[in-house]
């Protein structure tokens, strides 16, 4: 899958397009550095996204906090439900090793476009 088309798709959502990184996070990213995001990325994915049952599923991806919460939503990588709708990655099943490593890619390509956005925005 090309990410630069699934992004340009989700950033046509009013819905998914809203979200964006607080300085804090952005700060946070610095902090840590990409490589330890990536890591809480793939924690957080295979913890909360990756079983096939999901008590929580539709709650269990905080509205705030971290970097990768917010790209969840905004790559409609929250819930199962999303997943399905969007990636068309079926529910009731375990996450495969390759659509954890596409979940968490895509999520940092986002992440990334914004941090560009924001070295952008403060250069402007």
């Amino acid at each position: 899958m090309d990410y630069d088309i699934i992004l340009e798709k989700l950033f046509k959502s009013k819905f998914r397009s809203s979200f964006r990184l607080r300085k804090y996070m952005v700060d946070y990213i610095n902090e840590k550095g990409m490589d330890e995001i990536k890591k809480h990325a793939y924690d957080f994915i295979n913890k909360r996204l990756a079983p096939s049952v999901i008590p929580n599923d539709g709650k269990q991806t905080p509205m705030k906090g971290h970097p990768v919460f917010i790209a969840q939503h905004a790559c409609a990588c929250c819930c199962r439900s999303c997943l399905e709708k969007w990636h068309h990655i079926p529910k009731g099943k375990n996450l495969t090793e390759k659509e954890i490593n596409y979940i968490v890619n895509l999520l940092m390509m986002w992440i990334t476009k914004q941090l560009q956005k924001t070295n952008i925005n403060k250069t402007a």
